[in-house]
């Protein structure tokens, strides 16, 4: 068979999978079909990885040292991230797409290393053009890579407080401006420097650090998903690099819904990108400027809760990422249900924001088995607040935060919020009473028609549970 007609049938098997991808992506956007877009992606990588050993200049010679390495790759990352899939809890799910990010971005980033390294060994050039899309798929990668790993830390709890450093802006922008120095250098050069490959990568590696460290938790989503989206560009600018139809489709579908994922999440927030990389949101940094907090947090007991969500007509559950702490979701499936055959209209309120990842929620509350029409969007939910009886809000705080409404000095002044305190009655199950992500106290708790339920979520579900049954 001719290398062209080979190349051909290679070009047709990945404009295949690049189609699957899209369909997969787009059932994706559903509860109902996600699972089946994700299991036709995957079959897409695996028929896009085989088609790739087809390529004339792929030696499948078994004494290949480059086949082997590329077989023993394959083996050992197919059964780490499987293993490690099937282990990892529900709770821990936004630090390993935080780190599946990054793995994306370092990828793409080592691409560009070999390219550029071979040119340092001199190697034929790719060209002007190519040269610069190797250096900036190497820049969004190197970034996307380090800063990604950064917010794994924070996730897991390894690094548990930010960090800024005095002047650490100014330091940003010098690191940015050795980043481009370097890169031209390397991109336009005949003849590249291996020391300035070495230089330019260290360098971006350590500025996609120094940029994540101030980051705070609350501001986690927004990060996750806008690395999502670099993850994406660099492995298309890469894809050009190689002459690669697959990495060019994929990262530019990956890189277009991150982009726009990312836009909506800060739109959640009422906060841009800027703010989110270059302010102290959710760190240790700056205290919150806070109104006066009139009344008192009052505590409820589990029965006198049962109690009033039995007699009422419809109940509103606002999950939060406590709420995943406490893998309650699978005990509020089974409250929900009893309250549902008691005649009552349950609904789950979900905040964009909610958790530690766009959809942690969903997720979370589909594996239980909840009924997917019942869990709903914050433009949904929200007309729905004044005529529930029963706001029970589980884990969640910065985001049914009426000061989000009434403070503009509050740090997270216009942020669109559940209206859990228009019900007529809020039950609020929280382990102690501490403030949220944003530092700052909720008035919500203080509210005249807010009841406090302390304790484990698991476990106080489980103690409402046992009220509604009694009755």
């Amino acid at each position: 068979m001719s290398a062209s007609i080979l190349n051909f049938g290679i070009d047709a098997v990945y404009f295949l999978t690049a189609a699957i991808f899209i369909i997969g992506l787009k059932q994706m956007s559903s509860p109902v079909t996600a699972h089946r877009g994700i299991v036709w992606a995957g079959i897409a990588m695996v028929v896009a990885s085989v088609a790739t050993f087809g390529a004339p200049q792929i030696s499948l010679d078994v004494g290949s040292i480059n086949l082997q390495l590329m077989l023993v790759a394959i083996v050992v990352g197919s059964t780490v991230a499987y293993i490690s899939a099937k282990r990892v809890a529900m709770t821990d799910m936004p630090q390993m797409i935080a780190m599946y990010n990054g793995m994306g971005g370092g990828a793409a980033a080592a691409i560009a290393a070999v390219e550029l390294v071979k040119l340092s060994a001199g190697g034929e050039s790719h060209g002007l053009t190519i040269q610069i899309l190797a250096v900036l798929g190497a820049v969004i990668g190197a970034i996307s890579f380090s800063g990604s790993a950064v917010a794994f830390a924070k996730l897991q709890g390894i690094m548990k407080k930010t960090l800024r450093l005095p002047l650490h802006q100014v330091i940003n922008i010098g690191l940015f401006i050795a980043v481009i120095i370097f890169g031209y250098l390397v991109a336009t050069a005949d003849s590249v420097s291996f020391n300035h490959v070495m230089i330019f990568f260290a360098l971006a590696l350590v500025l996609g650090v120094m940029v994540t460290l101030p980051i705070g938790g609350a501001d986690m989503p927004v990060v996750i998903s806008l690395f999502n989206a670099l993850t994406g560009l660099a492995v298309a600018f890469e894809g050009f690099v190689l002459n690669n139809a697959a990495m060019i489709i994929a990262g530019t579908v990956v890189g277009s819904s991150g982009t726009l994922l990312t836009q909506l999440m800060a739109k959640a927030m009422n906060r841009p990108i800027s703010n989110v990389l270059f302010s102290s949101f959710g760190s240790d940094g700056g205290a919150a400027v806070e109104e006066d907090i009139e009344g008192s947090m009052k505590e409820i007991q589990a029965n006198d809760a049962a109690i009033m969500m039995s007699y009422g007509q419809k109940v509103i559950i606002v999950p939060g990422y406590g709420m995943a702490v406490a893998q309650a979701q699978h005990k509020l499936k089974e409250m929900g249900d009893l309250l549902e055959a008691r005649g009552i209209d349950v609904k789950y309120a979900i905040h964009p924001v909610a958790g530690r990842m766009p959809g942690h929620m969903n997720v979370l509350l589909a594996e239980a088995g909840v009924d997917y029409d019942n869990i709903l969007d914050l433009e949904e939910i929200n007309p729905e607040f004044p005529t529930a009886d029963v706001a029970l809000v589980i884990g969640a705080n910065d985001v049914v935060n009426p000061v989000a409404r009434s403070n503009p000095d509050s740090p997270i002044y216009g942020m669109p919020i559940l209206d859990a305190d228009k019900a007529q009655n809020v039950i609020v199950i929280k382990r102690g009473k501490g403030s949220g992500f944003s530092g700052i106290e909720n008035h919500l708790f203080y509210a005249d028609n807010t009841q406090m339920l302390y304790g484990d979520g698991q476990k106080a579900v489980a103690e409402l549970i046992a009220g509604i049954k009694q009755l």
